[in-house]
């Protein structure tokens, strides 16, 4: 199941790990694994991200470094290294760091979305899996290595985040497994959920309700829209990446199949993120965008302002509810 992956760390002695812009529970925690699995072997691996951490996810970093991206300090290192991303299979996913792709000595992907047809990346996607955490404890278990505490805090929190903690679709047997294995390597999961679920900030919550505030819902309340732009984040105090969770809150609503938050960057730049119950396939929609991800929970970035794209989201979304 893993030769290719053991093939590609073979191949090499010096890797560089990183994930999609904006990392999120699962990219950090299978970064973790993957760097404790690398020099377990007696090898270098160095997880470097176009972007900091959230506040939110900080914890994860505890014993062991995340460096940030910067084209000249990290120059000298690429030729001589192997590029190991994960949790996505999209290149221009990546963040800065993508310039990267082309200087090394071999990139490699491992991933568990829905592949998108003609992705120039190639690698191990496992797209039955709950989370590329989930696959990491995997892969080490495969190769009879035990993680340290601390990597498997970070793996732990990438499996919950990424399955739920234990309630969407692609939870399996196997994904209990895995945490149940992280336990076993001194995760904790009261500390890794209060960490998780309640250790957002004041400003946090009041970023959900400027989202409320917006909150409508068409297809005949299957569908929810909510905005947040960006004098809303300067009004509330927060932090772009505080919105874990808001798009989910609609969802509670037993009316609504799917639900929408667009998030408004200070230039312009539009963050789309997508969530269904199961019966819309949002990875689908967001594939219509550039984007990509689960049946289940997906996202894209647009360029068009928030007007345009809801005006064509919505549009795609009601088409989509139609076909269903």
């Amino acid at each position: 199941m893993f030769d290719s992956i053991i093939s590609f760390i073979d191949r090499h002695n010096s890797f560089i790990l990183t994930t999609h812009d904006s990392p999120d529970a699962d990219g950090l925690g299978a970064e973790a694994v993957l760097a404790a699995i690398i020099k377990k072997t007696g090898k270098t691996a160095r997880i470097i991200n176009s972007s900091p951490i959230p506040n939110y996810l900080e914890f994860i970093k505890e014993g062991f470094e995340i460096e940030k991206w910067d084209p000249q300090d990290h120059a000298s290192i690429l030729e001589d290294s192997a590029l190991l991303i994960l949790d996505t299979s999209e290149e221009h996913h990546l963040g800065s760091i993508r310039e990267a792709v082309k200087k090394v000595r071999e990139t490699f992907i491992i991933d568990h979305h829905e592949p998108k047809p003609m992705s120039r990346l190639k690698g191990f996607v496992d797209s039955t899996a709950s989370s590329v955490s989930e696959v990491s404890v995997e892969l080490a278990c495969f190769l009879g290595i035990e993680l340290d505490p601390f990597s498997a805090t970070a793996a732990y929190a990438g499996i919950v985040s990424d399955s739920g903690f234990f309630a969407y679709p692609k939870t399996s047997i196997r994904t209990f497994k895995a945490a149940i294995k992280t336990l076993e390597w001194g995760a904790t999961p009261n500390q890794i959920y209060r960490q998780l679920m309640e250790n957002s900030s004041c400003a946090s919550v009041l970023l959900q309700k400027q989202a409320l505030s917006s909150l409508e819902f068409h297809a005949g309340r299957q569908i929810s829209l909510m905005v947040l732009r960006w004098e809303d984040f300067i009004k509330a105090g927060a932090e772009f990446e505080e919105v874990e969770n808001i798009v989910s809150i609609p969802l509670r609503a037993k009316e609504v199949e799917a639900s929408i938050l667009l998030r408004e960057k200070e230039h312009g730049e539009i963050f789309c993120s997508l969530r269904s119950k199961g019966t819309l396939n949002v990875s689908k929609i967001a594939q219509n965008f550039g984007g990509g991800g689960h049946v289940t929970a997906a996202g894209f970035r647009s360029y068009i302002g928030i007007e345009e794209t809801v005006k064509k989201l919505l549009s795609c979304v009601v088409t989509q509810v139609g076909n269903e």
